[in-house]
C-alpha cells in the first residue's frame, strides 16, 4: 500500500501562528521591554532509590519515566495480593460471583494455606462465614493471607484453578513476565513478577475497577473484634497518596506499589526488594515527587473528532472523516510539550467500504526525532459502498487521480 506523510507543524508553531492573526487586527502596544533569555530548565537523573528493582509510571499515558531492572523477575509476597484483587474485581463485574455472597472459611483458608510469611491475618473464624466485600477489606486493608485463600477458593473452587486465573488474566493485562501460584504470595517455586508488571497490573486496578481500588486508601478496618491498620504508611505521610499495597518476606524484601494523584496527574511508583519499611516508603515517595516535579501530561486530541477528511472513493459519499478511537495523551519532561511533532500515514487512495472503528492509517507523535506515541487512524464512521453507477464512475475518475494525494491541512493539538 502507497502510504503518504503530512507533517503536522510544531504544536508551539500553531499557537504563534495565531498570535500573528491576533496582532495584525488589535491596536499597537508599546514595544516590550526585553528581558533576558532563561535557558530550559535541566530535568535531573531519578533519585537514588533502595531496591532490587522499581518503576515510576504515569497513569495516564502508561509511560515508563523512570526505572531500574523493570523486568528483573522478583518475589512479590504480599504484593500478589493485587492480582488477587484485580481478578476477583474482574470476576464480579462478570457476574460470575458477587460482593454479597456468603464466603465459607475452611480450614485451608483459616490456617493461611501455610503462608505464615509475614504474620497477616484478618482473624477469620473458622467455618464462620463472611461476605465477599468484606474479605476483600481484609485483603486489601489488613493484607490477611487468609482472607485472599478464601476469596480465591470461593472464586474459583480452589486456590490452585484460581491461580490459573491469575495468570490468564496477567497474560490479557500484558504482564509477560508473571507467574502466579497462589493468592497471598507465601514464598513457593515458580511465583515470580517483576516492577514493570506490578506497574501494569496497579494502573489496570485502578482504571477498571475504582471503586475496589478506592478500598487500598482505607487506613483501618476492623474484623472479628480486632482493628488493624493499613500498611502502607504513605496514606498518613502525603494526602496525595491513595493506594495500593505492601508486601514483605525474608526473600523478597519489602515491597510498595503506590501511586498519587495531584490535579489531574497521576503517578504510579513501584518498589520491590527495599531493605526496610522505611526505605521503601521513603523510595516510593521520592519517586513519585519525581514524577510530580519533572514531567506533564498533555491531551493532543480527543476521541472521535475528526483529524483529517481524505477523499474516499466508490462510497456513498466522498469524503471518509478519520480521528482517533481514544483521547491521545502523552507524558513528556517539563519543558519539552511545544517541541513535539506529530505525522499522520494514511493511504494515498481510500476506496469504500470502511466500518466504524476500522484502522485506515497511523498517528505518530515524536520528540526531538525519537518516538513517543503510535496511535491507530480509525474511521470515525461507517462507509459503505455506493451504487453501480457510483461506483462505475469512481473507477474512471481514478486513472485520472491515481498519482495524487490527499492534501487536507494537519489538525493542531489542543
Amino acid at each position: 500500500m502507497n502510504f503518504f506523510r503530512r507533517t503536522l507543524i510544531p504544536f508551539a508553531a500553531a499557537a504563534l501562528l495565531f498570535g500573528i492573526a491576533v496582532a495584525q487586527t488589535a491596536p499597537p502596544h508599546p514595544a516590550p521591554v526585553p528581558r533576558p533569555v532563561v535557558p530550559d530548565a535541566p530535568v535531573p537523573p531519578p533519585p537514588d532509590v533502595d531496591g532490587k528493582a522499581w518503576v515510576l509510571m504515569d497513569y495516564a499515558t502508561g509511560q515508563i519515566l523512570a526505572s531500574k531492572e523493570p523486568d528483573l523477575r522478583v518475589e512479590p509476597a504480599s504484593i500478589t495480593k493485587i492480582m488477587t484483587d484485580y481478578v476477583v474485581s474482574a470476576e464480579v463485574a462478570n457476574g460470575k460471583v458477587h460482593m454479597t455472597d456468603p464466603v465459607t472459611i475452611s480450614e485451608n483458608a483459616w490456617r493461611g494455606g501455610g503462608a505464615g510469611t509475614d504474620g497477616s491475618t484478618s482473624f477469620l473464624k473458622l467455618n464462620s462465614q463472611v461476605p465477599l466485600k468484606d474479605l476483600l477489606y481484609g485483603l486489601i486493608i489488613q493484607s490477611g493471607n487468609d482472607a485472599a485463600i478464601a476469596l480465591a477458593e470461593h472464586t474459583a473452587g480452589s486456590e490452585s484453578a484460581f491461580a490459573g486465573l491469575m495468570n490468564a488474566y496477567a497474560k490479557q493485562l500484558g504482564m509477560v513476565n508473571s507467574n502466579f501460584e497462589n493468592a497471598s504470595g507465601y514464598p513457593i517455586a515458580n511465583h515470580y513478577t517483576t516492577a514493570h508488571d506490578i506497574a501494569i497490573l496497579s494502573r489496570a486496578l485502578i482504571h477498571d475497577f475504582p471503586e475496589d481500588y478506592a478500598i487500598s486508601a482505607i487506613k483501618q478496618f476492623e474484623w472479628n473484634g480486632i482493628k488493624q491498620g493499613n500498611r502502607n504508611t504513605l496514606l498518613w505521610r502525603d494526602p496525595s497518596v491513595d493506594g495500593i499495597k505492601t508486601g514483605h518476606t525474608a526473600a523478597a524484601g519489602f515491597c510498595l506499589a503506590a501511586s498519587a494523584k495531584q490535579g489531574e496527574s497521576r503517578m504510579i511508583a513501584i518498589v520491590m526488594g527495599a531493605s526496610s519499611e522505611k526505605a521503601r516508603a521513603d523510595s516510593a515517595m521520592a519517586l513519585l515527587n519525581y514524577g510530580f516535579r519533572f514531567y506533564e501530561t498533555h491531551k493532543l486530541y480527543d476521541a472521535s473528532k475528526p483529524l483529517a477528511t481524505p477523499r474516499l472513493w466508490k462510497g456513498t459519499t466522498n469524503q471518509l472523516p478519520i480521528g482517533v478511537a481514544e483521547d491521545v495523551q502523552v507524558t513528556v519532561k517539563r519543558g519539552d510539550y511545544d517541541k513535539l511533532k506529530a505525522d499522520m500515514d494514511i493511504p494515498a487512495t481510500l476506496i469504500a467500504p470502511f466500518s466504524k472503528g476500522q484502522q485506515v492509517g497511523t498517528l505518530r507523535v515524536s520528540l526531538d526525532g525519537q518516538p513517543v506515541q503510535t496511535v491507530p487512524l480509525v474511521a470515525l464512521n461507517d462507509a459503505p459502498q455506493g451504487g453501480f453507477f457510483s461506483r462505475l464512475w469512481d473507477s474512471i475518475m481514478l486513472w485520472f487521480h491515481s498519482s495524487k494525494s490527499n492534501s487536507e491541512p494537519a489538525p493542531s493539538a489542543k
